[in-house]
């Protein structure tokens, strides 16, 4: 009888899933797309828990969720390694580090380094590390994902569309899926 894909993956622990999303969550900076390149690097390039195609796919589907974009992809790469509790202990890994460094800032440190210079100039140097983590993961994802010349045309034309325009992001998957029917229907896959 066949076993369904969550079903064949039950091999990696609980708490290893834990303990990756604890790491992520404790060391990426700036949130949103800049955690990319840090859970692509862990779940993609060390754990191999997901090929690169599958870590796109997911990026895709939790494109399309209401809420983080680290909290939903900890989530699916759990639900795909082990299930609904594979899914809760990711969940749980990749958001602890942040309220349990947010909590401590409101707590007790913002008031003492709100006005240190030397915080202060952290800070704006993070800011352009996270755009280049960024534009790294985007990079990467594009080299593995893209077909051909008219995938290329595609994502250049869409990325005019979005900062030109500056249209809401929905539409801009709303276009590229709708050209994506017409140019790319009954495409070998493999």
């Amino acid at each position: 009888m066949p076993t369904s894909a969550a079903e064949e993956t039950k091999t990696e622990s609980l708490l290893s899933i834990l303990l990756t999303f604890l790491k992520v969550g404790a060391f990426t900076f700036g949130g949103g797309y800049a955690i990319l390149p840090v859970i692509q690097q862990e779940v993609v390039g060390r754990k191999k828990w997901v090929s690169q195609k599958e870590f796109a796919d997911i990026l895709i589907i939790t494109q399309g969720m209401p809420g983080q974009l680290a909290l939903n992809s900890a989530i699916q790469i759990g639900i795909r390694l082990r299930g609904i509790p594979g899914g809760v202990v990711g969940a749980l890994g990749v958001s602890t580090p942040s309220v349990v460094i947010l909590l401590a800032i409101a707590a007790y440190f913002y008031p003492l380094i709100r006005h240190n210079d030397y915080v202060q100039a952290i800070f704006y140097g993070l800011r352009p590390a996270v755009v280049a983590l960024i534009a790294s993961a985007a990079y990467k994802m594009g080299r593995d994902i893209l077909h051909g010349w008219s995938g290329i045309i595609l994502c250049a034309g869409l990325l005019v569309v979005a900062v030109i325009s500056q249209v809401h992001p929905i539409l801009v998957l709303l276009i590229g899926g709708l050209v994506g029917i017409f140019a790319y229907r009954g495409w070998d896959w493999k």
